[in-house]
């Protein structure tokens, strides 16, 4: 069987499909184009009151594309809670390609020495696609998302792609909307020239700027 390209990938997300597998340990991938599409607006995203406490006060220290490895193996791990994960060989060595071509993104959440949260996804024109994200420590990846949507929005980013709505995107405003509805999305970010922020956020300026325009919710 002939591997799958990164050129290709990229080629798949351009017109709407995502890449699964069944299982962790299943040597095929599929891809998949959903009736409803998962998208959080970049700008009205919801930011909880506590959360952003959290954000405020938050000792982590948070970086980009420093350990994305580190971070695609997190999401990849069975835990007590995700008995088992789609991220197979073939896709992370997708990911792990496209990150060398400055494709793929990861946020990270540092404590101390110890990576304790973070996400990632494939940056193509303005749209951003999310992939995973996990957490070891309460709020990381909620930390790893206001850090993320902050530099997509400073970034000229016009699409955040989260693929299925769970209750954990839903809390930063995620809606589905229909397959047609998401396609004249993605045409209009794809034609957008937009960069992604891989150099710290010195002061937490575009953290603070996304929480001063941002909603809140209880």
């Amino acid at each position: 069987m002939t591997e799958l390209k990164p050129e290709q990938l990229l080629q798949a997300y351009a017109i709407g499909v995502f890449p699964m597998a069944e299982s962790r340990n299943d040597l095929r991938m599929f891809f998949v184009d959903p009736d409803k599409r998962g998208v959080i607006s970049l700008d009205h995203i919801h930011i909880s009151r506590s959360l952003r406490k959290a954000v405020r006060r938050s000792a982590f220290d948070v970086r980009c594309n420093t350990a994305f490895e580190a971070v695609l193996d997190s999401c990849a791990e069975v835990t007590g809670d995700r008995p088992d994960t789609w991220i197979n060989p073939q896709i992370r060595r997708l990911y792990l390609e496209l990150a060398a071509q400055g494709r793929c993104h990861s946020v990270e959440v540092w404590s101390g020495d110890a990576l304790v949260g973070g996400l990632y996804g494939v940056a193509l024109g303005g749209a951003f696609f999310g992939e995973s994200m996990f957490s070891r420590v309460t709020n990381a990846s909620k930390i790893a998302m206001v850090h993320l949507v902050a530099r997509l929005r400073a970034g000229g980013f016009s699409l955040l792609d989260c693929q299925f709505i769970t209750d954990h995107l839903r809390q930063f405003g995620a809606e589905e909307i229909s397959r047609a509805a998401y396609h004249t999305l993605l045409e209009d970010a794809l034609r957008r020239p937009a960069t992604f922020y891989s150099l710290p956020d010195e002061g937490g300026a575009l953290v603070s700027s996304l929480l001063q325009s941002s909603s809140q919710t209880s």
